[in-house]
């Protein structure tokens, strides 16, 4: 099962690369239900695993000037405190709680990406006020999302990136794998001293994970995004819905 898991690293980082988002939503069920980790130290080492993949890629991207550096500055910070507070604030939620509301998101993000509402490049930006508050406010929310279940929230930045600033659809891959790098760190450092680490499993699991999203980096400019994003969306949409199943007896909120 070890190599199964290692195997669907690359995956995962293929993911990342191609999509922008994607790369928790796969790396948290593989960790419990292939490598058989618990629930929080699964959350917990795959935002590890999804921040160090998200910082390869998003490097490749601005290389090829895919980061607005603005936006990831504004809107990374405030996703952070949001990571770190979502972190602390799991010890409240047990295994099985976590994983339920983990499948509740990955059935949310099926239905986002299944929608295929993604505004044409400047369709509708707005500068204002108050697409500035509403990305911080986004921002923030979906942080605490990040550190309480572990998914980086891609499938949520990407859209907004687009509707509200402007930018094309690979800037806002690019910006959102920034983003997901600085919350993803904050997330993980949350958890430290809650959970056991498992560094060598996750050292590895990481380095081949960068092989893929290295490889979705580049690959991205000759793939249809919308076909890759519907099938990518039916696979979660059905993941999510087990994995709800799954775990929602045993919700329950508690030390």
């Amino acid at each position: 099962m070890v190599i199964i898991g290692f195997a669907l690293a690359l995956v995962v980082g293929l993911a990342m690369g191609l999509l922008g988002a994607g790369g928790s939503i796969l790396t948290v069920p593989i960790f419990v239900y292939v490598l058989g980790l618990s629930a929080k130290e699964s959350i917990a080492m795959g935002l590890a695993v999804v921040g160090a993949t998200s910082v390869v890629g998003a490097v490749r991207h601005a290389r090829a000037g895919h980061v607005n550096l603005r936006l990831a500055a504004l809107f990374g910070p405030v996703a952070m405190a949001g990571a770190y507070l979502g972190a602390r604030l799991s010890v409240f939620f047990s295994g099985a709680a976590q994983l339920a509301l983990f499948g509740a998101v990955m059935l949310a993000a099926g239905i986002v990406m299944l929608r295929d509402s993604t505004p044409a490049t400047g369709a509708a930006s707005r500068h204002g006020p108050s697409a500035f508050l509403f990305i911080m406010v986004e921002g923030l929310a979906v942080g605490v999302l990040t550190g309480l279940v572990g998914v980086g929230g891609g499938f949520l930045i990407v859209p907004v990136f687009v509707l509200l600033r402007g930018l094309s659809m690979q800037q806002a891959v690019g910006t959102s794998l920034a983003v997901i790098a600085l919350k993803s760190a904050a997330g993980f450092a949350g958890y430290l001293g809650q959970v056991e680490v498992l560094w060598g499993l996750m050292g590895v699991f990481t380095l081949i994970a960068i092989v893929g999203i290295w490889l979705g980096s580049h690959l991205v400019r000759f793939v249809s995004h919308e076909a890759l994003k519907r099938a990518f969306a039916i696979f979660i949409f059905v993941m999510g819905a087990w994995m709800l199943f799954q775990n929602l007896g045993g919700f329950r909120v508690g030390s």
